[in-house]
């Protein structure tokens, strides 16, 4: 650490006193709002009383609950990555070795399941596998019972199927975009060599492909372990992870020092489950001969491969598009007839309504927190993805930047439940007391946002040539005018890429938002979950429909993420 801070020191040196602040303020934000809020946790387990106190980490270390908690926690994380992966691979195995009309539309529609906030995803599984959900309608009027016979709902069942379809898109991209790239002779040597097809696939594609696949998984296994809207709608009272079990004890309980005990081992566990995915996703960087997709990918011709292409394709659409149109039509039911009634109370303020303000003004506010979430993530990402993208000429430069990269993921390996806490018992006290002021909301979801901003601009500003740099300054153009009228016009695509991503991000944050948000401006997430936590057909009915606009939101915003987006190979 101190050969990076004076690595940090002479760089900044050479800068211009703007140069300087420029690496001063993504770094300052980190500290401020998270590593601040970070220790604070730690000091709270420890010492709660401003003295050495282990008695929480006693309490959670003696106790058989926690254990079962965190033992539940790893279990179902493993099986919904196992189901993941295995319903996954052969889709992955289908995008990388085929085209077809209408591919890339049905790569946006997959991946829009994984940005959709887990409330909403916990809603359509409800109203597609829940006692009184289209499906069991069907069945029952088949069959002529009078009981659902599918009944999942509070059970370990649909949250497995949940995170698999919350997840599939993380192995279909990763996976399938590894393997389209990989150079189709070596599987061609094999076959010519009398290789079986079904030698070929376990001897030579699985072995080429496993550090794909692994590094997929285990980012499966985080999102999992780390679940927290799916697990608390979904689970009910049943079923805890770690992370719900740090906003009971803060909700609920208020026992900050043992929901800060658990904090601690949510970060260790995420933090190492963090690093062992970057050691993995680096070995998928290690030179195979790799070949462009169109070397790869064939036209589906035979009947084997439309049977292959339309059997996976109607798997996907089963699996990710059935939950959200069964979500639609039940926010259009009422009564068995379609209406809109449940989107008209939207605007109404009833004095028994669990809000405090009506429903539409939670739309309102996640509308202005996203806006400001947007240019506090553009300014930040710009800035730390000018600086790493900067060719390092010195050997200080590019150690520095290799630091400075890792320091801006750290927040996506701390889950947002976590980070909320942090904020309520760091930032309480002047000069930071902002625990009553709105614009809380915003910062947290900033945390989350701009790493995405980041690796969204960083594939374009490391494609900018440097010949163009250099023909502006030869022109008479100061490094401002170089950075503003090259990079800034050049990156504009990547740069509406980065906001979308992070409007999306904040309109669907729940986690954190769960913690902070004061009770008189709630967001769509939080409003949401507490209309599902009242009884009656009307508060069930507006969680509906406020899901629907939320989810169409999150739908537009991955269609245009997958319209402007530069290249093909993501940065993650």
């Amino acid at each position: 650490m101190p050969n990076v801070v004076r690595y940090w020191v002479k760089a900044a040196r050479r800068q211009t006193g703007l140069g300087i602040l420029l690496y001063l303020v993504p770094v300052l934000f980190l500290a401020l709002f998270f590593f601040y809020p970070v220790f604070s946790i730690f000091a709270l387990s420890f010492a709660p009383q401003g003295t050495l106190d282990l008695s929480a980490l006693r309490k959670l270390i003696s106790s058989s609950y926690y254990a079962r908690t965190l033992w539940f926690t790893i279990w179902q994380a493993t099986l919904s990555t196992l189901l993941t992966v295995m319903l996954a691979l052969p889709g992955a195995y289908v995008f990388a070795r085929y085209q077809f009309r209408g591919k890339s539309l049905l790569q946006a529609l997959t991946t829009i399941p994984f940005v959709l906030p887990t409330v909403v995803v916990a809603n359509a599984f409800t109203a597609w596998l829940g006692p009184r959900s289209w499906l069991n309608l069907i069945l029952m009027a088949v069959l002529g019972w009078d009981r659902p016979p599918i009944n999942l709902q509070f059970s370990i069942w649909i949250i497995l199927l949940a995170h698999v379809f919350y997840n599939y898109t993380v192995v279909l991209r990763i996976v399938g975009g590894f393997g389209a790239n990989l150079n189709p002779r070596i599987e061609e040597a094999a076959r010519m060599l009398g290789a079986r097809p079904r030698d070929v696939l376990w001897q030579v594609t699985l072995p080429l492909l496993a550090p794909a696949i692994a590094a997929a998984a285990l980012l499966v296994f985080v999102f999992c372990f780390t679940s927290f809207g799916v697990i608390l709608i979904l689970g009910g009272p049943r079923f805890a992870t770690l992370e719900v079990e740090i906003y009971r004890q803060t909700v609920n309980l208020f026992n900050l020092p043992l929901a800060g005990a658990l904090s601690i081992v949510q970060i260790l566990f995420t933090l190492v489950l963090m690093w062992a995915y970057t050691r993995l996703q680096a070995r998928t960087t290690v030179p195979l001969e790799l070949r462009p997709r169109s070397q790869a990918q064939r036209r589906v011709i035979s009947p084997r491969d439309w049977l292959i292409v339309g059997g996976n394709a109607a798997l996907m659409a089963g699996l990710l598009l059935s939950p959200l149109l069964a979500l639609v039509e039940r926010s259009l039911t009422l009564d068995g007839k379609l209406s809109l009634r449940y989107y008209a109370e939207l605007f109404v303020n009833r004095r028994d309504s669990i809000l405090y303000v009506p429903p539409i003004q939670a739309v309102v506010n996640s509308l202005g927190f996203a806006f400001v979430c947007v240019g506090l993530a553009l300014v930040l990402g710009l800035i730390s993805a000018s600086l790493l993208a900067r060719p390092g000429r010195r050997r200080g430069i590019r150690r520095l930047q290799a630091f400075f990269d890792p320091l801006l993921m750290l927040p996506l390996g701390t889950s947002a439940v976590t980070l909320g806490f942090g904020f309520i018992i760091a930032l309480d006290e002047p000069p930071l007391n902002l625990r009553a002021s709105w614009l809380l909301v915003p910062l947290a979801h900033t945390l989350v946002a701009f790493p995405f901003v980041v690796r969204s601009l960083l594939p374009a500003l490391r494609g900018i040539k440097p010949a163009l740099r250099e023909a502006a300054s030869v022109l008479g153009a100061n490094p401002w005018q170089v950075w503003r009228q090259v990079d800034l016009l050049i990156v504009g695509r990547a740069l509406l890429v980065g906001a979308v991503f992070a409007f999306t991000i904040s309109m669907g944050e729940f986690g954190a938002t769960a913690l902070i948000a004061r009770p008189q401006t709630p967001t769509m997430p939080v409003a949401i979950y507490r209309f599902l936590g009242q009884p009656g057909a009307l508060n069930y009915g507006q969680a509906l429909a406020m899901s629907t606009l939320l989810m169409l939101v999150c739908a537009a915003g991955m269609l245009a993420i997958e319209r402007f987006r530069v290249g093909e190979i993501g940065e993650f």
